[in-house]
């Protein structure tokens, strides 16, 4: 039984494009600010070196956010919404188990994105008060890097407000951003228009093969797609209409301004550009305004990139990938989520990128290696869902020889640009890396303690433990635990149930109570399902509920539970009523008691090193994590939490030993002065 899906409206209309170019367009529409700045690099300017940059930048642009993201990815979206957390939900039920890995690898190399995106597209933007007049001449370079902080401490700062109040400036903000773009792009390019034919696919070519540092441009070419994977994860948002015809409007602004920047570097051949090109085509009149504009859209772009994130830890907690944190829900916005943890984390991180890089253009080096990695890592999805997919589909992607040959052609582009940002690893590179490895590490150990649970954890048969709860349910010389007792269980079928259940129920403390229910919560491979089923075990005396919630879902399992009871007594299945005399003449409802189960298990020589280690570090993990009883939205004041022994199929549950005769002793009757008689035992070893 459904309980209830949300109505997602997606049409397309001219708000949904507007609300679309203030969620997802920031990042990707911020690049100009950087991304010709690091191409030219400290070389002097010419012709080929901008030609071929220009048209690198142009046919990127239409391979891997047009065709790939726009195209492709848009069109494997999992019930409406999209990122690489809904890829793995359509291809994790192909006989293939190691997508978790590209998945997580992704996912990792995506959330270290979020240290860097905000420093980058904030400095870039304020770095451009450097070729005001005004302020060159008061030295105004002393004053970025406070400035940058400021507004990252302010930015992270408002997150736990919610947006609901500002978020509806953001699509206005980022239209007039786009237009301003193409304006100033076209007062350049009017001087020189002969600079279009640098979109010819052969001046790329050219200069990667005859210039002298022609592979190594692709690694700032490569900046001019940084945020195409928002165009997918924000599917949900915005809808698959309303991003490709805001697209459509965005390339054209980002192409023309690129455009106008290569005219005005052709303007300076021979020169080296200290100064980044997208300002410096500005007049000089007009560079107040374009600053101010320049750094609201940095500011929206890092926002949407910190929704980004909180999104994506979220449905990494929802799959039991990553550590259970606090989740708030700030504003009534559809899908907005605020997670406190992270955010302070990412704004620790960013002001750190900042204090070590100081400029944009030392963070130019540590971004986009991370991100070119989650690339390959998208694709390697992707691939499997269209080599899947391919004898339905009824494009002319049916044929399985153009997808092969699709995916290798993207494969080869997407490896170029790793090997190409491979050599930023020593001049900043590292520090995405680094952060993306650690957070690996710390996916792995979740997934790998996911597996251990699942190949250890052991159950028995619902229907040993019927006869038992039958029994104790009428045992009045068993204390009452609760009317109703409601266990949250590992298993997902009503005829086998948790061995640790058993023990809490009938060896640690026998609990009785009136109602016994058992409560599994299953994470489902569609985002917003919201679903439950019922299996009676004992008439009206022990029920097996399970809850299905997609990973899209908020985990409230208090409130869904209420749902499920509620419909029961409105089907006449309970009787919600209290059982005591006093209490039910009253009317008063039944109480209800939560028991979360804490399995402890020694590590010993069952377990291999890796496995030691994997269940030290999730324990040490665990610990530092929000309780299970936070996670599932229970009222702490009816909940108990229990640690009892884990159960392991197929461990050693005894060690031999060996059995020796008893001692002997002599006995010795002593008499006390009082007359009592006490005894004194003299112990020798039997012969």
């Amino acid at each position: 039984m459904s309980i209830s899906h949300d109505s997602h409206s997606h049409k397309l209309s001219a708000a949904g494009v507007l609300i679309a170019l203030g969620i997802i367009y920031g990042d990707i529409g911020t690049s100009p600010l950087y991304v010709f700045k690091a191409i030219m690099g400290d070389y002097p300017v010419t012709k080929d070196l901008v030609y071929g940059g220009m048209s690198a930048i142009f046919w990127t642009l239409t391979i891997i956010t047009s065709f790939k993201y726009i195209y492709l990815a848009l069109n494997a979206d999992n019930k409406g919404e999209g990122g690489i957390f809904a890829l793995y939900a359509l291809v994790r039920r192909l006989p293939y188990k190691w997508v978790i890995f590209p998945t997580i690898i992704g996912s990792c190399s995506l959330l270290s994105d979020g240290f860097i995106t905000p420093p980058i597209s904030i400095s870039s933007a304020v770095e451009g008060l450097q070729g005001i007049d005004f302020f060159r001449e008061r030295n105004i370079d002393h004053y970025i890097f406070p400035l940058v902080a400021v507004i990252i401490v302010l930015l992270f700062f408002v997150q736990q407000f919610g947006t609901q109040k500002i978020g509806s400036y953001f699509g206005p903000v980022m239209f007039i951003w786009f237009t301003m773009l193409a304006v100033i792009g076209l007062m350049n390019l009017w001087g020189n228009p002969q600079v279009i034919e640098a979109l010819n696919p052969y001046y790329a070519y050219k200069v990667l093969i005859d210039h002298p540092i022609g592979f190594a441009i692709l690694g700032g070419v490569f900046l001019c797609t940084t945020g195409a994977e928002a165009l997918y994860s924000d599917l949900g948002h915005c809808g698959k209409q309303n991003i490709r015809i805001g697209w459509i409007f965005v390339k054209i602004a980002l192409v023309i301004n690129y455009l106008g920047q290569s005219a005005w570097l052709l303007a300076h051949e021979g020169q080296i550009i200290d100064e980044a090109p997208f300002y410096g085509m500005m007049p000089e009149a007009f560079k107040p305004f374009g600053v101010t504009i320049a750094t609201f859209a940095a500011v929206i772009a890092s926002q949407a990139l910190i929704s980004g994130t909180f999104t994506l830890a979220n449905e990494a907690m929802k799959f039991k990938l990553w550590p259970n944190m606090k989740v708030n829900y700030p504003s009534q916005l559809r899908g907005q989520i605020y997670i406190p943890a992270m955010n302070w984390i990412l704004m620790a991180g960013c002001l750190l990128v900042v204090a070590i890089f100081r400029k944009s253009e030392n963070m130019e080096a540590a971004y986009g290696m991370a991100i070119s990695i989650n690339l390959l890592m998208t694709s390697s999805l992707l691939a499997l869902h269209l080599y899947g997919k391919h004898r339905k589909d009824k494009s002319f992607l049916k044929n399985k020889y153009t997808v092969y040959g699709i995916i290798i052609f993207i494969f080869a582009i997407e490896i170029c640009f790793l090997l190409s940002n491979a050599g930023k690893f020593w001049h900043g590179g590292w520090f995405t890396i680094s952060v993306a490895v650690f957070l690996y590490v710390l996916m792995y150990i979740f997934y790998k303690a996911r597996q251990l649970r699942t190949k250890y954890y052991d159950y028995s048969s619902m229907s040993e433990l019927t006869p038992i709860l039958s029994d104790i349910i009428k045992d009045y010389t068993v204390p009452k635990e609760a009317t109703n007792l409601v266990y949250l269980t590992n298993s997902n079928h009503p005829d086998k149930i948790d061995k640790n259940i058993i023990y809490s129920i009938t060896k640690k403390r026998p609990k009785r109570a009136d109602i016994y229910w058992f409560l599994h919560v299953d994470i489902a491979d569609e985002p917003n399902i919201k679903e439950y089923s019922v299996h009676e075990i004992i008439p009206k005396k022990c029920f097996f509920v399970r809850l299905k919630f997609g990973f899209k879902v908020p985990h409230k399992v208090s409130i869904m539970f209420r749902y499920v009871v509620d419909d029961l007594v409105k089907n006449g299945r309970l009787d919600i009523l209290s059982h005591y005399p006093s209490l039910k003449k009253h009317n008063i409802t039944a109480d209800f008691k939560f028991i979360m189960i804490n399995s402890r298990v020694s590590v010993d020589e069952v377990f291999s090193p890796i496995e030691q280690f994997t269940i030290k570090a999730y324990r040490v993990i665990k610990n530092w994590s929000l309780s299970p009883i936070e996670q599932f939205g229970l009222e702490s004041t009816n909940v108990e939490e229990e640690k009892v022994p884990i159960y392991i199929n197929n461990r050693k549950q005894s060690i031999p030993l060996d059995r020796v005769p008893f001692a002997s002793s002599n006995i010795h009757h002593i008499k006390t002065s009082d007359n009592h008689l006490i005894h004194s035992a003299e112990f020798q070893e039997k012969e």
